[in-house]
């Protein structure tokens, strides 16, 4: 099937399910194929559950018009995703980095959607199968369009741009990150620059972080910038304070002077520029923007600040790389407390530099002064150091529960596949 037509039965039924435990009726189901399933093998029973269509790449019975038989899946998935997104006119701003995307995609959106219809990637659905079934869940009524892209390695970004057609787009930074699918830092900066260089190359509209020297020349020859930061740009910003959450003091672009945020952490001054730089160039009023980032409440494990009787506990454990580890480590190190506690799960997908990325991290430790330090997993198994060594979160939950602090600060950190959120269920 042609996907213009394809496209005709999915205005007809415009709810796409990839999984049948999901499935409600009139979806269209579409059969994807991963190394340890087979969507093709479920088909029949979407049917039954009620699916109007199935989408598949294998024969799974004849005769059957609600099956649809395509080459490939994904590649159809893409391909509609492309096809629904030629419908629209409106901006559509792709948004990648090391780190802070899916903070920096949450502001914009907060903004954007203060003051016009918009629509954005729901959670981190930021890969090859999320993107488009973003961009198919985009109305026809939207007037603006937030997309995230994630990427492990080079030629992803790219691939994301070509059914995304971005009109706008926002590297938050290039930090060490997937070491090893990118092949090193230069490798980051090539793979996440692929944005811009689809917006370079279709006249599109970069924002960019000013303080960030690397970002200039990446963007060389992109004709439209609007750039944001500490002393340059539409807007311009510095941190007022930290404690406990960040204060933004506004220097230049706003008529409002300062912006309370629900954020903790300095390093979450460049996410909210870019939202309040946004939000400025679009047209949304002053007041608006600052309400939107001062309304925003973190969720999902990232610079979440939580209360546990006379304890703070800063919980940023949907990820972690070199980058952010050092931003969250040297940020909490400031913050006046007379016993901080750190726990941090290692970092992953570094590849042969995984030992040099963990000692680093080590070193950076050793420089301040903690009431305790629990390293858990993963290459600190590996480094040599003088802290404490947990196997997993549910260990240290343990070893926490087991101190009994009172009056501590407390930062829980680290790579997603630690689930180092599982330590505040011992406590």
């Amino acid at each position: 099937m042609q996907i213009p037509a394809l496209y005709k039965i999915f205005l007809t039924h415009p709810s796409i399910q990839t999984d049948t435990r999901k499935l409600k009726k009139g979806d269209l189901y579409f059969a994807l194929k991963g190394p340890n399933f087979n969507g093709n093998t479920f088909a029949l029973q979407a049917l039954a559950q009620g699916a109007a269509y199935a989408i598949v790449d294998e024969v799974v019975e004849v005769n059957n018009s609600r099956i649809i038989l395509v080459d490939d899946v994904l590649s159809t998935l893409q391909a509609l995703a492309k096809y629904h997104r030629q419908q629209f006119t409106i901006p559509f701003i792709a948004i990648t980095g090391s780190n802070g995307k899916t903070t920096s995609k949450e502001l914009i959106y907060a903004v954007l959607n203060s003051h016009f219809k918009t629509f954005t990637t729901q959670g981190n659905l930021n890969n090859h199968i999320g993107v488009p079934l973003t961009i198919l869940s985009i109305p026809a009524d939207a007037e603006m369009a937030v997309i995230e892209m994630g990427a492990n390695h080079q030629k992803e970004i790219e691939s994301y741009c070509m059914y995304t057609l971005p009109t706008h787009g926002v590297i938050t930074n290039c930090g060490k990150a997937h070491l090893e699918g990118f092949g090193g830092i230069e490798g980051v900066r090539k793979g996440k620059g692929e944005l811009y260089d689809f917006i370079r190359a279709n006249n599109g509209v970069a924002f960019i972080y000013a303080d960030y020297d690397y970002l200039q020349p990446m963007s060389a020859g992109i004709q439209n910038k609007v750039f944001y930061g500490h002393s340059q740009g539409l807007v311009q910003g510095k941190v007022l304070s930290n404690e406990p959450f960040l204060e933004v003091s506004i220097t230049d672009g706003l008529t409002i002077d300062r912006i309370q945020s629900q954020l903790v952490g300095d390093y979450n001054l460049p996410n909210i520029l870019c939202a309040a730089t946004i939000g400025k160039f679009f047209g949304v009023p002053d007041e608006k923007i600052k309400s939107a980032i001062e309304a925003y409440a973190p969720s999902n494990s990232r610079s979440q600040l939580i209360e546990r009787g006379s304890n703070h506990i800063i919980l940023d454990a949907y990820n972690a790389n070199p980058t952010s580890m050092k931003a969250a480590i040297e940020n909490f190190a400031h913050i006046k407390s007379a016993k901080k506690i750190l726990m941090l799960g290692a970092m992953m997908e570094m590849g042969d530099a995984s030992i040099e990325e963990h000692e680093n991290l080590v070193a950076l430790i050793k420089q301040y002064d903690w009431e305790a330090v629990v390293l858990v997993g993963g290459d600190f198994k590996n480094t040599p150091h003088p802290f404490i060594y947990l196997n997993n979160a549910i260990e240290a939950g343990d070893w926490l529960k087991k101190q009994n602090y009172q009056n501590a600060h407390i930062l829980i950190k680290g790579s997603r596949s630690f689930k180092m959120e599982k330590v505040l269920e011992a406590i």
